[in-house]
């Protein structure tokens, strides 16, 4: 090849070669300084590849020509032996006449002197470069921008991963980040929340997050001018993304309410946050220092009868009414958790018939501190004076306190303490045996209708009228069928509006007839009917019926 096509092809290389490096600064956003760094440094590494690790080579780029100069100085010698340093005095000659021993010959090289694997390692270093200039771009645009809220195209939807164009950079949105209804395809629009930014990661570096509950911090920022201005503070925020979440707020400004303010007019402001987030619930709830009045509101939409603190530093007991306790609860404890991860406090929920029964059993638990008969007035005072008012107060006090009460020795402590739990276990034991008669009682009155009473004797006296009158039915079903049927009639004459018992028991015979009533009667093992008579028997009008059951029993026999 002649020299002028040499060069024209050269030239026509740098040309690429520039249109390459200019545009991969501008896609890229990288340094064209960086690039012509690493440019030379690749053709540097090829060069070496090509003539040896120790060949003394040159690499420059002339900028405004677009050139790339590149020489190989070595010594001339007779005979070379290490070809990345010497050079035959023949070789050298062939070059340059006047070449002579010992003298350092400097040879121009291009592209093509470098061979295909030289190039293509000089490539290789090349894409390396940028690709390292890129993540330290991104690295140093982004890495302070964690906890923004960045707004992006979907590029691509990989394994449940969803790749995410920003304006100079790719972010990953993974699959433990997405809220479960969010279905996005490519082309979509997203709003995402940057949580990290990896300077390690193989992929996109930029970790992006759609359940990180500062993201709905952002959304509300977004949404509510007087978040963003930081006159509405929001204090706390508790989520199941996708499901539901709750806000704490206060106002800055007493002229403005921050519930009215982020619920917006119509509920504007918080639907637009609502739909954003694919239908997830939003509770806000007005802050408070006070931690009852705080924890009372988390349990909205359940109102709350009475709140007390059980652990100063842990737990609250929350009463609500019976038919309130579901919904404070929540579906599957959701509202109830919410709440205390707002508040920050462990929360017992109660209903209010088992916190009376509670307040019962800890009423009649109490044992007073006058009830240790070992310890005197004076003692029995110190100790209500130090604040040990009752049994269980002493039980629940430390020994090294009672040991400071002035008076009280380390042995009459334990005297104390002693007699202390024999009558804890003592009234425990009572309330125990009351609390089995009680049951049993119950289940005695539930079944009592069912059952008769051991001792007593079932139906009427023996020599009764009516005993006569349960013979008859036992004996002759049509007999007794004739006397139930005669004093039914009788019944009807007689003034029961006066006794509304018996006019009961007649109505409730006259839906039966004689025969029926008979018959009903052989199938029982007492006489009922006989005893409906009796009943009868005792009205004022008693008399004439127990007359005509006489002359029926005459006939009888």
């Amino acid at each position: 090849m002649s020299a002028v096509a040499k060069e024209t092809q050269t030239r026509g290389v740098n040309y690429e070669l520039m249109e390459a490096m200019a545009q991969i600064a501008r896609e890229k956003s990288v340094d064209k300084a960086i690039l012509i760094e690493t440019l030379e440094a690749g053709l540097l590494s090829a060069g070496r590849k090509r003539f040896g690790q120790t060949a003394d080579i040159q690499v420059k780029f002339d900028e405004p020509s677009g050139k790339i100069l590149m020489r190989l100085k070595r010594r001339i010698v007779e005979d070379a032996e290490d070809l990345a340093q010497e050079v035959d005095l023949e070789e050298a000659q062939q070059s340059d006449a006047d070449a002579r021993v010992g003298q350092d010959f400097v040879q121009e090289l291009t592209l093509e002197d470098l061979g295909r694997n030289a190039i293509a390692a000089a490539k290789q270093v090349l894409v390396q470069r940028v690709r390292e200039a890129e993540r330290e771009r991104i690295y140093e645009d982004y890495h302070d921008r964690v906890g923004e809220m960045v707004r992006g195209t979907v590029q691509q939807v990989d394994r449940g991963n969803i790749y995410v164009k920003l304006d100079r950079s790719e972010a990953i949105l993974p699959p433990r980040e997405q809220i479960a209804r969010d279905r996005y395809h490519q082309g979509d629009h997203i709003k995402a929340y940057i949580i990290a930014v990896d300077k390690l990661a193989r992929g996109p570096q930029i970790i992006l997050s759609r359940t990180h509950p500062e993201f709905l911090r952002r959304l509300f920022e977004a949404e509510v001018p007087e978040v963003a201005e930081k006159i509405i503070e929001i204090k706390g925020i508790a989520r199941e993304p996708g499901s539901r979440a709750k806000v704490s707020v206060v106002s800055n400004d007493d002229k403005i309410d921050a519930v009215g303010a982020c619920v917006g007019i119509k509920g504007s402001r918080v639907q637009a946050i609502v739909r954003e987030l694919g239908g997830e619930k939003i509770d806000i709830v007005p802050w408070s220092q006070d931690p009852v009045v705080f924890v009372t509101r988390s349990l909205s939409p359940a109102k709350v009868l009475e709140a007390q603190i059980v652990d100063p530093e842990a737990k609250i007991l929350v009463t609500v009414a019976d038919d309130q306790l579901s919904l404070a609860i929540g579906k599957g404890g959701q509202n109830a958790r919410l709440a205390a991860k707002l508040t920050g406090w462990k929360i017992d929920l109660i209903s209010k018939s088992e916190r009376d029964r509670q307040k019962e059993m800890e009423k009649r638990s109490r044992i007073d501190i006058e009830d240790l008969e070992g310890a005197g007035p004076k003692l029995r005072e110190k100790l209500i004076r130090a604040g040990i008012e009752t049994v269980q107060d002493l039980l629940k006090t430390p020994m090294e306190e009672i040991l400071e009460i002035q008076g009280i020795g380390e042995k009459t402590a334990e005297k104390l303490i002693e007699e202390a739990k024999e009558l804890e276990v003592r009234r425990g034991r009572e309330l125990a045996e009351e609390a089995r008669a009680a049951q049993e009682a119950k289940i005695a009155n539930a079944v009592e209708p069912a059952l008769e009473a051991p001792g007593e004797t079932s139906g009427p006296a023996e020599d009764s009228p009516e005993a006569e009158v349960a013979k008859i039915v036992k004996g002759d079903p049509r007999k007794g069928g004739a006397v139930l049927e005669e004093a039914a009639k009788l019944r009807k004459g007689a003034e029961l509006e006066e006794d509304p018992e018996a006019a009961e028991a007649v109505e409730m015979e006259e839906s039966f007839s004689p025969e029926e009533a008979a018959m009903n009667e052989m199938g029982s093992d007492g006489p009922g009917t006989a005893e409906s008579a009796t009943d009868v028997l005792e009205h004022e009008e008693g008399k004439k019926l127990k007359d005509t059951k006489e002359e029926t029993r005459g006939d009888a026999s």
